[in-house]
């Protein structure tokens, strides 16, 4: 015996059956709408009918159902960051959340802490997305690619130093960043400088090649480069500047802002002159630096939008046999303030 809407609204997981009866059309017409079909053609009245139908029961489309007739998902997998990250890199991935959104595709944030490149690559293939951007946390390597590809990944997006073979590559060369705030150091004419190495883990990836940087405009201009590792935390930060003259430093590159202001503030603290006796660098360009007294000199960097990088996916979905893009990032310049 057939049910009415009323009977089906009552179910606790309602059907495009029930919405198809509530608002008087085909499946197939329920289907098209939820969907977003573009090749259909569906009157605005009939589209408002539906929607209201499936609001009024609860009716959300099957993901998986829909993965099966696409014949792939819709689903974006991003891998979390498991280090901290700092304003700017947050910016970039609620642009790019929102961006892939735009394009109707979901986006589903993996957790990965624990798994080396393999494992996660596992991990991953299991939900079978339809892309993967790694934003760098976890390495991924040359198989895992082949492993996400095979279980029908359309594109696999690598955001980090280096391209992966087989992927499509967004390559930060962190060197840049240091070696900008290291030629400003010297120009300012510094010669003994000091580069925070942040202590949280998982930041080595930023903070060494950044040292690298530094070490390298320093060499050319005869100048020394002192690594300071430092907790982010003010009692580290004041212990590292209660010992400041000691070293002899005139310069420092603070890794990014956040670290050079809370470097600096203990410098102020410990009556170490910015930038008379040390000039601080930092980097991000965050609008904070620029509030603080004497205004913060920082890198700033042009990273890629979030709208580009969705874009980058939606292509690569659209044609997997594309070759692989290759894309430098990490344009930097400095933004030259008071504090150097």
């Amino acid at each position: 015996m057939s049910q009415s809407p009323e009977q089906s609204a009552g179910r606790s997981v309602p059907t495009s059956a029930d919405v198809a009866r509530l608002a008087g059309v085909s499946r197939a017409t329920v289907s098209y709408v939820l969907n977003n079909t573009a090749a259909v053609r569906i009157s605005e009245p009939t589209r408002r009918r539906v929607r209201e139908a499936a609001e009024e029961l609860g009716y959300v489309p099957h993901a998986a159902a829909r993965s099966l007739r696409a014949g792939h998902s819709r689903m974006v997998l991003l891998p979390t960051a498991h280090v901290p990250i700092g304003p700017l890199y947050s910016r970039f991935f609620n642009e790019l959340q929102w961006a892939l959104r735009r394009l109707d595709y979901t986006v589903v944030q993996y957790g990965s802490v624990g798994l080396d490149a393999d494992a996660a690559a596992r991990a991953w293939a299991e939900l079978r997305p339809v892309a993967v951007v790694s934003l760098g946390q976890v390495g991924l390597t040359p198989s895992g690619v082949r492993l996400l590809k095979r279980a029908g990944a359309r594109a696999v997006i690598t955001v980090g130093p280096e391209q992966v073979a087989g992927s499509h590559a967004l390559v930060m060369d962190q060197t840049r960043v240091g070696g900008v705030a290291g030629t400003h150091l010297v120009e300012r004419g510094c010669r003994a400088i000091g580069v925070v190495m942040p202590e949280e883990p998982g930041l080595e990836m930023f903070s060494v090649p950044r040292l690298e940087g530094v070490r390298a405009a320093a060499e050319k201009a005869g100048a020394t480069v002192v690594p300071l590792p430092l907790r982010y935390e003010e009692e580290p930060a004041n212990e590292l500047a209660a010992g400041w003259r000691a070293r002899g430093l005139d310069g420092v590159f603070g890794y990014n802002d956040e670290y050079a202001m809370l470097l600096m503030r203990a410098l102020q603290d410990a009556g170490i002159a910015i930038p008379e006796e040390t000039a601080v660098v930092g980097s991000d360009d965050l609008v904070l630096g620029r509030l603080l007294r004497p205004r913060l000199s920082t890198v700033h960097i042009d990273m890629v939008l979030g709208q580009e990088l969705a874009e980058l996916v939606d292509r690569a979905v659209r044609d997997p046999e594309t070759t692989p893009e290759r894309q430098e990032l990490l344009a930097s310049r400095i933004v030259h303030r008071e504090s150097s």
